[in-house]
């Protein structure tokens, strides 16, 4: 009998700890910040009931496209129900710099509507391509910043890691507000000292009604949701 009971105890001790994973305290139970979610197709079916539920969580940065034509094919739903489940929502494009800008505007507008937006768009930046000098990647990605502010009536909310930031974006972004990625329990510190407005601390959330990793954020302590609320006109 206690044989047994040790075989049981130990093919059940992977599950137990798995579970105390997933819902063991995580960074949104031990502080007051504002904290939210990146989604995407990767994280497959999500029960939006259970997930609009979470108290701790109040946004959602959903992504809508990248490059010139790819769409994420769980988005229209996924805004829709986020919606209906009461968070508030965004959308960001992946940017590539040797994509003729024009071709990813036309994309990302023919997903990201205005009149589903609660917060303000948001551009991945997060890779440069080899080819490219570090002059003509920040010229391009400038174009097209400027070319979603004067389609949105208002300028896109950045997202970059901490590393590519500082390599290369220092001093480019001024008039700009960031999300900056880094997944350690420190702060990232951006070289220009550039502030930020949301903290993405890390791509290994796991929160009730999603069943896969997801990317988790905070709005920083000296900031507001009210920031990224999303301009109609």
């Amino acid at each position: 009998m206690n044989r047994v009971f040790v075989v049981l105890l130990v093919l059940l001790c992977p599950l137990c700890i798995h579970a105390q994973n997933y819902y063991g305290v995580q960074c949104e139970d031990t502080c007051n910040h504002m904290h939210g979610l990146d989604m995407s197709h990767y994280q497959g079916d999500v029960w939006w009931e259970t997930l609009g539920a979470n108290n701790h969580m109040n946004y959602v940065y959903f992504k809508a496209t990248e490059g010139k034509e790819t769409q994420d094919a769980t988005y229209k739903r996924n805004i829709e129900l986020a919606h209906k489940y009461g968070l508030k929502v965004g959308s960001y494009h992946f940017y590539h710099a040797n994509v003729p800008q024009q071709l990813q505007l036309r994309n990302f507008m023919s997903q990201c509507r205005p009149g589903d937006q609660d917060l303000i768009p948001m551009i991945d930046v997060e890779t440069k391509p080899k080819n490219m000098s570090r002059s003509q990647f920040r010229d391009s990605l400038m174009t097209f910043l400027v070319l979603v502010e004067e389609a949105y009536h208002q300028k896109p909310l950045i997202y970059a890691g901490t590393n590519f930031y500082n390599n290369n974006l220092v001093g480019l972004l001024d008039d700009y507000k960031l999300m900056i990625a880094q997944y350690s329990e420190n702060e990232p510190r951006l070289a220009d000292e550039h502030d930020y407005i949301i903290w993405q601390y890390t791509g290994k959330g796991r929160i009730n009604g999603v069943s896969t990793y997801v990317d988790k954020s905070r709005i920083m302590g000296t900031h507001s949701i009210r920031e990224l609320k999303f301009q109609r006109w």
